[in-house]
């Protein structure tokens, strides 16, 4: 055979492979790595951040503050496009907007949300060495560009997420973010620290990827698309660490991961570095097995108070307060699941799933024993299938679930409530051994945003829901059934499924459902001595700290008659704690969130640019009135912990013990209040507030929209979806009365 004919074999060959895949997706060879970028080095005025502390100042001298503090107002939950759910949603497929790199998130919170203080948060589990060499340089510029070190426009810090999800509630220990105290390289570890198991495997085992032939499907934007699957090549292709090896010994371009949050604790101490790690989206359903709660993290190994003693409340993804005693699984003694049965105020998704087949089946016309009979089955099928469980029902439409597992009279719940995760539920606990007083949580309270696209602080204004909070999905409805596959007939007979069987892509979890749950997040406050990253820092260490649900409401919380060391009475403000013998007495000052004017500060203009501005602020920024909202009452929550193993939580906890009414002012409210039966009580005590403001609308609030029967329950949805079924311009706002959540005040019993 001739070289040509030889050539020409070997290229007919290669040519059915098919066509050189496409030339090369058209020469441009595929993807390419995507990288931090650098902030605009632009300052925010002086004269604009000092008018910000002027007016907060003002605001606690007509409410007499004495001494006040700084209040300042930051982000401790902010992803970018390095974190790889946050890559999924950037791509066109799903309307994504492209990349946003840690740059983006830099010049967001100096020249969008106007924040004082914020932290980059992306899972570990998508982190190369490559991405945390860059993400650490990003960040020390973002550093740089806020000017002097004592009083910057932001201080920024260096962190990650641990982002662990078990199939079952004994696997399960949830997300935590870690906040690192330094930026400088010998500083802080080598490498952000992951979780094992399922989010580890999900990424850089052979579950994770996407499907060569995608980016063919839309051809003209293939780019990204390869750019997506460079960027998941690259975290496969990076060696885990070997294991029995401590932490700072281990070679720095391996993945490092931690199976428990006790292993997560000891690779911290290992390093020896200040860091804080906060626990964050407890009651969020999406991912967290029914029936998970807290109590096991509150073992002796599994929990570490020096470092873990924040608690994120709202964010984003939703408010994780409130703590209710209905179950979305219940369990027999020899563990096996069981369905519960529905209440009034609340409908399982197990239950849901009988009455789906049930309603099949009787309009197939068969027995109604045979129905009821299928419907036991469909009940137990979903138990058994965990966070999956709306796949055993086939061909089931999302608005068929109606308000199942739902938190029905929640402050902007997250999906799918796991009440065990909550913030009352954790400071109702008590741990107990054979001697000594019961471990407690003593979590101060903060709100953030949990952003996947680099905007820290979103919830300065309620606009834009597609690009200020998670609510996305398929453009299309042909993307739409190659994201979730094509529709499956209805039958009345429920499936079996496997537990996060992550094979099924986005059809394993409820994707589409749970966009009608997303926020523009919530922010955290705190009451700091000066504006650096040393004041944030030991602000946060005291847990003089608050969180807010978006607005910048001004909240002081005090206990006056705290018994100080030498007999004298003390103040202590919120995240204090201490001994009494009679009523403690408190008090409450709160002010309302200044309101928005529409644009941007010429400063933000002038910064980003008209295009930079359009395009990372949606043309809307933190741009603040003289004016502020009215805060129409304090509501105060009384929490007595557990002082015997199995004690009912749900009797412990008293919310609202109080509500107090402000008088309508712009100047805000003071109230005060005691506790008459603390001493008779003879037990320990946490309290904290809810400053609560006017109503006011904000996206998505109205989550499925139910229009409901006499009795309130649930007979048609009106969903906002995060696809082209809901209109891009519909923010879908309903009215809210916006809150602020002190830390607590955990006062013990003489």
């Amino acid at each position: 055979m001739s070289v040509r004919n030889a050539f020409l074999s070997l290229a007919a060959l290669l040519l059915g492979v098919p066509a050189l895949y496409v030339l090369g997706a058209w020469l441009h060879l595929y993807g390419e790595e995507e990288h931090a970028g650098e902030p605009t080095p632009a300052r925010v005025p002086e004269a604009l951040v000092a008018g910000r502390a002027r007016a907060d100042a003002r605001a606690a001298a007509a409410l007499t503050v004495g001494e006040p503090k700084q209040i300042l107002f930051g982000d401790l939950h902010v992803h970018t496009t390095f974190s790889t759910d946050a890559f999924l949603w950037s791509l066109p497929l799903v309307n994504g907007e492209g990349a946003h790199p840690v740059a983006d998130a830099c010049d967001y919170a100096r020249f969008c949300s106007g924040l004082d203080f914020w932290s980059i948060n992306d899972h570990a589990e998508a982190t190369s060495p490559r991405k945390w060499r860059e993400t650490k340089q990003a960040i020390r510029q973002c550093d740089a560009a806020a000017g002097d070190p004592t009083n910057p426009d932001v201080a920024v810090f260096l962190g990650w997420e641990w982002s662990q999800v078990g199939r079952v509630p004994e696997e399960h220990w949830g997300h935590k973010n870690v906040i690192l105290r330094q930026l400088a390289d010998d500083a802080v570890p080598a490498r952000p620290i992951g979780a094992a198991g399922i989010a580890t495997d999900g990424l850089r085992g052979t579950l994770g990827g996407m499907p060569w032939y995608v980016p063919l499907l839309d051809f003209p934007e293939r780019e990204r698309y390869y750019d997506f699957i460079q960027s998941m090549d690259e975290l496969r292709s990076v060696e885990r660490c070997p294991e029995g090896v401590p932490s700072p010994e281990l070679p720095e371009d391996c993945y490092e991961s931690a199976a428990t949050p006790r292993e997560l604790f000891e690779k911290l101490d290992q390093w020896g570095l200040e860091a804080i790690v906060i626990p964050h989206g407890n009651t969020w359903g999406f991912y967290t097995p029914p029936g998970s709660t807290l109590d096991k993290q509150l073992d002796r190994a599994q929990h570490d108070p020096a470092r873990q003693f924040l608690f994120e409340i709202m964010s984003g993804h939703g408010n994780s307060e409130e703590y209710r005693d209905w179950k979305a699984v219940d369990f027999a003694p020899d563990g096996r699941p069981l369905c519960p049965e529905p209440r009034s105020d609340y409908e399982p998704s197990c239950w849901r799933a009988g009455e789906i087949i049930r309603g099949r089946c009787r309009a197939a016309g068969l027995d109604e024993g045979d129905c009821e009979s299928r419907a036991a089955e469909a009940r137990q099928l979903h138990v058994e299938a965990g966070v999956a469980g709306q796949n055993v029902v086939p061909g089931v439409g999302f608005e068929e679930w109606l308000d199942a597992g739902q938190c029905r009279d929640c402050f902007l719940p997250s999906f799918n409530y796991r009440p065990g995760g909550s913030g009352q539920y954790a400071l109702a606990l008590g741990g107990f051994e054979a001697s000594g007083a019961p471990r407690r949580f003593r979590f101060g309270f903060i709100a953030s945003s949990d952003t996947h696209r680099a905007r820290p602080g979103t919830g300065y204004k309620e606009f834009d829901r597609e690009g200020t909070t998670e609510s996305q999905g398929p453009r299309d409805e042909t993307w739409r059934r190659r994201m979730f596959g094509e529709p499956v007939e209805k039958t009345p007979r429920a499936t079996r499924v496997d537990t996060l069987d992550l094979s099924r892509g986005f059809a394993t979890l409820e994707a589409e459902r749970q966009a009608s749950f997303f926020y523009t997040g919530g922010l955290a406050a705190l009451h700091a001595v000066g504006r650096s990253r040393d004041a944030v820092w030991d602000a946060l260490r005291r847990k003089e700290v608050y969180g807010t649900s978006g607005d910048r409401i001004l909240l002081w919380f005090h206990w006056l008659n705290a018994e100080g060391a030498d007999g004298t009475l003390a103040s202590v403000p919120m995240g204090g704690e201490g001994r009494a013998h009679a009523a403690p007495r408190f008090e409450v000052r709160a002010v309302g969130a200044l309101r928005q004017q529409a644009g941007c500060p010429e400063s933000s203009v002038a910064a980003l640019g008209p295009e930079g501005l359009e395009k990372l602020c949606k043309g809307e920024c933190h741009h603040p009135t003289d004016q502020r909202k009215g805060i129409t009452r304090i509501e105060v929550v009384r929490i007595r912990p557990q002082l015997r193993p199995g004690e009912p939580v749900r009797e412990l906890i008293e919310d609202p013990w109080r509500t107090l009414a402000c008088e309508p002012s712009p100047n805000g409210c003071v109230v005060q209040f005691e506790d008459p039966d603390f001493a008779a009580a003879g037990r320990d005590t946490v309290y904290y507030v809810r400053a609560i403001e006017e109503p006011s609308p904000a996206v998505n609030a109205g989550n499925l929209r139910c229009r409901r029967d006499e009795t309130g329950a649930c007979l048609e949805v009106q969903p906002c979806h995060g696809d082209y079924r809901t209109s891009d311009t519909d923010d879908c706002t309903e009215t809210i009365e916006e809150r602020a959540w002190s830390s607590p005040i955990f006062v013990d019993a003489g």
